[in-house]
C-alpha cells in the first residue's frame, strides 16, 4: 500500500528544488569561473568517490556516446551513474542512474542534503548548471563509474573540477565561440584542457584537432577491423544514425582500455531520446543545434526532400545552418518558442527565403518524411504540442 503522505512530502520537496532552480538564470553573458571549484573545496569531503569518473568533452555527439557507454556498463552488472544536459521533458532526465532516470524521492533526498551542506552564499550565487551538477554527484555516491558530460566549455567547466580518470573527446567544431572562442584552435585548446589524466580522441573533423591531440590514443586504435563492422553493423540493425556509430566507437574504446569484455550484448535496450529519434514512420527528433549537426543530418537525408520544423537560439548561426539544410529542405516550418534566449523568428523566416527556402510559420505536419531540429527547446515544445 502506497504511503500518500510520504508521496505528497516529496512531491513538495521537488517542486521546493524546482522553485530553487527556476530562481537561477540558465545562461550568463559572463561567468564567474572561480564560483564552482571555490565551493566544490568546502564541501567534496562530504561526497562518496566513485570507483571512477569519465568526462566527455567536445562540441557534438556528448549525450550519446555517454549513453552508450554508461547502458555498457550497467548491463555488464556496474552501479552506473550518467550526467547529461539539458533535460527535454523533465529535470530527471539529467541524471541517469542504472538504467533510468532519477526517481522524485533521491531527487529529493539529494536536494535537502546539498541545502543543509552549501553555504547560504553558494546557494544563492551557484549558477542553474553548477547547482545541478554538485546535485547529480551527490546522487552518484554509491556508484562504480560516473560518466560526466561537459556543458558549453571544457578547462572551466563545471563538470571539470572532479578528479577526472579518463577524458573522451567527442568533435570538436564551431559552437559558443562567445565563451570558447573563434577560432578552431582556441575552441580546441578551451576544451582540451579538461584533460586531467588520460584521454582518448574520437573523430574530429579538423586537422588543426587532430595536430594538438596526437599525444593521447586514438578511439579506432582499440579495436579490430571485425569488431569496427560489428558496430556498424549494431547502429545499422538498431535503426540510429550512420554517424553513431562513430560515438559508439568512442564509448567502447573506454570499455577496451578498461580491460573489459567487448560485446555487443550489452547494450541490449539502448534508448537514445531526442538523437535523430524515429518517433514513426515519417516523423523524427533530434536536439542538434550547431552546423556540425546541420551537416550530420544532411548526411542522414541525403537525395531526400523533407520537411523541418525548426527553430534556434539568437546566438547560433542560423544562416549558415540552413545553409547547410537547404539541399534537403522541401518546406521550413518555424515554430513559435517563449524564450528569452530564442532568435527572432522573423528574422528566420527572412534569412531562409533569401536563401531560397520555401518557409513558413509551423501550425501542424504534413504526411511526409519530417524532422523537429534546432535545438532542446524545440524538441521540448513539439512534443507537448504533440
Amino acid at each position: 500500500m502506497k504511503d500518500y503522505t510520504k508521496l505528497k512530502k516529496v512531491e513538495e520537496i521537488v517542486l521546493k528544488l524546482n522553485e530553487f532552480l527556476n530562481q537561477k538564470p540558465l545562461f550568463y553573458n559572463e561567468i564567474d569561473y572561480d564560483r564552482m571549484p571555490n565551493c566544490w573545496n568546502t564541501i567534496k569531503n562530504s561526497f562518496k568517490k566513485p570507483k571512477k569518473i569519465i568526462h566527455i568533452i567536445g562540441t557534438n555527439g556528448k549525450g550519446t556516446t555517454g549513453r552508450f557507454l554508461a547502458t555498457y556498463l550497467y548491463n555488464m552488472g556496474y552501479k552506473v551513474g550518467h550526467y547529461t544536459s539539458p533535460h527535454i521533458l523533465k529535470f530527471n532526465e539529467r541524471i541517469w542512474i542504472n538504467g533510468r532516470d532519477i526517481d522524485d524521492e533521491s531527487l529529493e533526498k539529494a536536494y535537502q542534503f546539498l541545502q543543509n551542506t552549501i553555504s547560504k552564499k553558494y546557494l544563492q550565487t551557484l549558477s542553474y548548471f553548477e547547482y545541478t551538477t554538485i546535485l547529480a554527484m551527490r546522487c552518484f555516491g554509491n556508484c562504480d563509474y560516473v560518466i560526466l558530460e561537459a556543458g558549453l566549455g571544457g578547462e572551466k567547466d563545471a563538470t571539470s573540477v572532479f578528479d577526472i580518470d579518463l577524458t573522451l573527446v567527442t568533435p570538436i567544431d564551431y559552437d559558443h565561440q562567445a565563451f570558447l572562442g573563434n577560432t578552431i584552435k582556441e575552441i580546441a585548446t578551451t576544451k582540451l584542457k579538461a584533460i586531467q589524466k588520460k584521454a582518448i580522441i574520437g573523430k574530429q573533423i579538423h586537422d588543426e584537432v587532430y595536430e594538438m591531440t596526437k599525444k593521447y590514443p586514438f578511439y579506432l586504435d582499440y579495436f579490430d577491423n571485425y569488431e569496427i563492422v560489428e558496430i556498424r553493423k549494431f547502429i545499422e540493425k538498431n535503426g540510429f544514425a550512420s554517424y553513431l556509430a562513430d560515438n559508439l566507437a568512442l564509448a567502447l574504446s573506454f570499455v577496451v582500455e578498461e580491460g573489459l569484455e567487448f560485446n555487443l550484448k550489452y547494450l541490449k535496450n539502448i534508448k537514445l531520446f531526442g538523437r535523430m529519434q524515429k518517433l514513426n514512420k515519417n516523423l523524427y527528433i533530434d536536439v542538434g543545434h550547431n552546423p556540425l549537426a546541420a551537416r550530420a543530418i544532411v548526411n542522414e537525408f541525403k537525395n531526400q526532400k523533407i520537411d523541418i520544423v525548426y527553430n534556434t537560439y539568437n546566438d547560433k548561426d542560423y544562416k549558415t545552418i540552413l545553409e547547410i539544410l537547404k539541399p534537403i529542405i522541401d518546406k521550413l516550418f518555424i515554430i513559435d518558442i517563449q524564450n528569452e534566449r530564442i532568435a527572432n523568428k522573423e528574422d528566420i523566416i527572412k534569412t531562409a527565403k533569401e536563401l531560397g527556402i520555401d518557409v513558413e510559420e509551423y501550425k501542424n505536419i504534413r504526411d511526409k518524411t519530417t524532422l523537429v531540429f534546432g535545438s532542446f527547446s524545440v524538441v521540448e515544445k513539439f512534443l507537448n504540442e504533440k
